[in-house]
């Protein structure tokens, strides 16, 4: 019996494992939506289609199964664009279809057409028409497979009335997902060795695509007495109960986990690459482990490039090492990471009752919120704070927007999260501007029935940028916002909020806002001249810092000089 194309797509992506579908019904997906409507897959109506490849990237980031987003031709597709990409660069499975004007106008620069393969191959593993009903379950499940197995998004294009066409739907399409494993040669791996023996400093730097090889890491560091270094979006995996863990490189680093990779002779990096150049490191030699052939030496320069994955590659690397007797390297990074430690605890101590450092606040729910928490953040000071004072545990699971560094991301991929993991607590912590942004979707936590639960650190400025500016020795400008008090925003629409002026009012509006049951939004106005300190101080930025003190004064702006010292320098 024939079938509508609009049938075989739905069921294709149901059979490759997608349980919803995010987007805006309309014109050329109407067929599409009618298929949805009579099969397992659940319809998700957000208000903003950016909104909806965000929350599909947050569900398959977080279970790294299928998820789905449809849009109508033109605008209606093209707002997919931002959240897509954000989707592609975290390696999240998103397919993406979108429509395109009926066959018989394309080409005529008709009313909303657009190529969309143009737009969309840019940043996808595949980006393909359906230009045959015949073709309609292979190439959905092709895209399947590219997204699941090359970890990103995969775009189908389909022209509305195409959804309308029949085929007999005959051959059967199945999405294979291959686990290979794969390490250097034995020749490769016997230079890796005499290299790790060589070096009487070792240090590993690891990332997300080391998230697999935790315990080989750990059995590697125990042997050769070797601190460990992790990026970012490997805090999940690798910093958990790990005794050689010493922390973050980078940006949002720690003086630790920055100094482990200065300080050492011989840096292995396995699964990561060096974002920033400022903190490369000055190891003697460095060896870079990657599944992928042209990430190495990408970012920095390097002795000697391997392909492999991290935990066959160190599984093999672990019995050609010689043990490694002075374990001074270590210990010192170690006792560092304890003062790094030490001291996010004390930023997050308040001692002024009309003043909320943000710290206070992320200390505050790093210690209420559930074991097995979802966090995810917006991009900026929220993220910081993420990083820097929530503490891994092995159940938590956390989510920034780390490689596209996009606003508004936060509560949208929270949105997914939670419509995957229902029964977890999955926590967004917005800034006041990406909440902003897509405020719109607010109401789609109401409509959907999704209970998630947002803190909005709400500084009443763009204050990553509003630093940005400072740290550059420039007069910010711009970067102030006018803003509603969320709490009343949010029961306006039509879930609980909370609205905290005082420091200690903060505990028990954070405990009856995690206790509730439906969407909840705690509002929390916190410092708007806190600084987000590197892991080391340079002249440079103290310079900067002190231009930027000397032009506001000039600027007449005298008083934010003295709350930026009080509020950062004499707590």
């Amino acid at each position: 019996m024939s079938k509508k194309v609009a049938e075989i797509v739905v069921d294709a992506l149901q059979k490759a494992g997608a349980k919803r579908i995010y987007g805006i019904p309309g014109d050329t997906i109407n067929h599409f939506t009618n298929a949805v409507a009579k099969s397992d897959l659940r319809w998700i109506t957000v208000r903003h289609e950016e909104v909806g490849a965000f929350a599909a990237g947050g569900e398959s980031y977080m279970t790294g199964e299928l998820s789905v987003c449809a849009g109508t031709c033109g605008p209606g597709s093209l707002h997919f664009v931002n959240g897509i990409y954000e989707s592609h660069r975290n390696g999240a499975p998103v397919v993406l279809i979108a429509s395109d004007v009926a066959r018989t106008e394309a080409g005529f620069n008709f009313p909303q057409e657009v190529d969309q393969t143009k737009i969309y191959e840019q940043h996808s593993h595949f980006c393909e028409y359906i230009s045959h009903p015949s073709q309609a379950r292979r190439i959905v499940t092709k895209a399947a497979q590219a997204a699941l197995t090359k970890k990103g998004v995969a775009v189908v294009i389909v022209n509305g009335d195409m959804f309308t066409e029949t085929d007999e739907d005959a051959m059967d399409w199945d999405v294979y997902r291959p686990q290979p494993v794969s390490r250097p040669n034995d020749a490769e791996m016997a230079e890796l060795a005499a290299m790790v023996d060589a070096a009487s400093k070792v240090s590993v730097y690891a990332g997300i695509g080391a998230r697999d090889a935790r315990e080989e890491i750990i059995a590697f560091c125990e042997k050769v007495n070797a601190p460990m270094v992790h990026t970012t979006r490997a805090k999940e995996f690798l910093e958990p109960n790990n005794p050689y863990n010493v922390g973050v490189n980078g940006i949002l680093g720690n003086k630790a986990g920055v100094e482990a990779l200065e300080d050492a002779d011989l840096v292995i990096t396995l699964g990561c690459d060096f974002a920033y150049t400022q903190f490369y490191p000055e190891a003697k030699k460095i060896v870079q482990i990657d599944i992928d052939p042209t990430h190495l030496g990408r970012r920095s320069a390097i002795n000697m490039g391997l392909v492999g994955d991290a935990k066959t590659t160190f599984a093999a690397l672990i019995p050609l090492v010689a043990p490694k007797t002075d374990d001074s390297h270590l210990q010192t990074h170690l006792k560092q990471w304890a003062e790094d430690l030490k001291g996010y605890d004390h930023e997050g101590e308040e001692h002024d009752p009309e003043l909320i450092h943000p710290q206070f606040v992320a200390n505050m729910l790093d210690a209420k919120a559930a074991d097995d928490a979802i966090f995810v953040s917006d991009v900026g000071t929220a993220m910081v704070w993420m990083l820097r004072h929530l503490k891994a545990n092995g159940k938590r699971r956390f989510l920034n927007s780390l490689l596209h560094g996009t606003m508004a991301s936060g509560f949208p991929q929270a949105m997914g999260a939670k419509l995957a993991y229902p029964d977890r607590q999955v926590i967004a912590m917005c800034g006041d501007g990406g909440l902003t942004m897509l405020m719109g979707d607010l109401l789609t936590l109401v409509q959907e029935d999704i209970p998630l639960k947002l803190v909005v650190f709400h500084n009443n400025t763009l204050g990553f940028v509003e630093m940005e500016q400072r740290v550059e020795g420039l007069v910010d400008h711009f970067t102030g916002l006018h803003n509603p008090d969320f709490a009343k925003l949010a029961e306006a629409c039509g879930f609980a909020g909370w609205h905290v002026e005082q420091a200690g009012e903060l505990e028990a509006a954070m405990d009856a806002w995690l206790r509730h049951d439906g969407p909840a939004l705690l509002d929390v106005h916190v410092n708007q001249m806190e600084l987000v300190m590197p892991p080391k101080v340079e002249v440079s930025q103290v310079a900067s810092t002190a231009m930027f003190g000397v032009k506001a004064v000039l600027d007449g702006r005298t008083k934010e000089v003295v709350d930026l010292l009080r509020n950062n320098f004499l707590r």
